[in-house]
């Protein structure tokens, strides 16, 4: 397959910038969810700091007919980076030192969180987005075990992953965030069965889910705003197919799910404002590979 390595203004790589810039909106927040103290740093190393605002006085001056979405995916974003933060460490609690991030974009987890020690973290995404991220945070000390896999998830990336150290043997965790949209829905079952194959027992997943991103596509106003940053939504998303929770469970794993309306009321974050209309048909699906 022609490799598609994609850079940081463009494409899936812009994508990836979008969503540090919510994330470094999100840590300026009084009532943040979370604390990314480098995805602005990112954002800015870029030079991309007056397509994508990284503080909440720099949202508010969008016009208002923009803000109001471009404050919802904010909010959701807020939700969704704390429900998986909170997994990755409940996991690491439970003993687990081996995580898989898959496309993982410039979210700088390896970076921020309190990881135990001995923990490694592998981080599968396009190579010149890990690159942008290893290079621009080359100053940061790391406080875990941190090994990037520069790989296209359509080609062999589990060969690259055990290459990299990935020990099959012992449990991992897995983290499946904003990918699952953006994959057809024979390719995604083919991601879980492989997660699958490579997890040992007590091994933990966790992926976001859309069951209609078919609601996401069609509304205007969201399809105007990502046009307006870059992105074709018709091209990145995707159908979903048989609910995630089905399908993990199909493949042995003992498998939950939370909405992100409900994810939002117990962290303490106005759902109309966390969700909106356009995302309220996200889940956050985790599971566990029975020992």
């Amino acid at each position: 397959m022609a490799e598609q390595d994609w850079d940081i203004i463009s494409g899936v790589g812009r994508t990836a910038l979008a969503v540090a810039a919510v994330r470094a909106i999100e840590t300026h927040r009084a009532d943040r969810l979370i604390d990314d103290p480098h995805a602005e740093v990112l954002v800015r190393a870029a030079d991309q700091g007056m397509a994508f605002p990284t503080t909440p006085e720099a949202l508010a001056a969008i016009p208002d007919d923009e803000r109001g979405w471009a404050e919802r995916i904010d909010h959701y974003v807020g939700v969704r980076s704390r429900v998986f933060d909170d997994f990755l460490l409940a996991a690491a609690r439970s003993g687990v030192r081996q995580f898989v991030v898959l496309a993982a974009g410039l979210d700088a987890r390896p970076y921020r969180l309190d990881w135990p020690g001995g923990t490694v973290v592998f981080e599968l995404d396009q190579p010149k987005v890990l690159q942008f991220k290893r290079e621009t945070l080359a100053d940061v000390e790391l406080p875990c075990g941190y090994r990037p896999i520069g790989v296209d998830l359509r080609e062999d990336w589990p060969a690259a992953l055990i290459g990299a150290g990935f020990d099959t043997a012992e449990p991992a965790a897995w983290l499946a965030e904003g990918l699952l949209p953006y994959l057809p829905a024979e390719a995604e079952r083919r991601l879980l069965a492989t997660i699958t194959e490579l997890s040992a027992p007590s091994s933990r997943v966790a992926v976001e889910e859309f069951g209609d991103t078919a609601r996401i596509r069609d509304d205007p106003k969201i399809a105007e705003y990502g046009r307006k940053q870059g992105m074709d939504l018709d091209e990145l998303l995707h159908a979903g197919g048989v609910p995630v929770t089905e399908v993990l469970d199909e493949l042995g794993w003992r498998a939950e799910a939370e909405s992100s309306e409900d994810a939002a009321i117990r962290l303490g974050r106005d759902p109309g404002r966390a969700v909106g209309p356009m995302l309220d048909i996200s889940r956050f699906v985790t599971a566990v590979k029975p020992g």
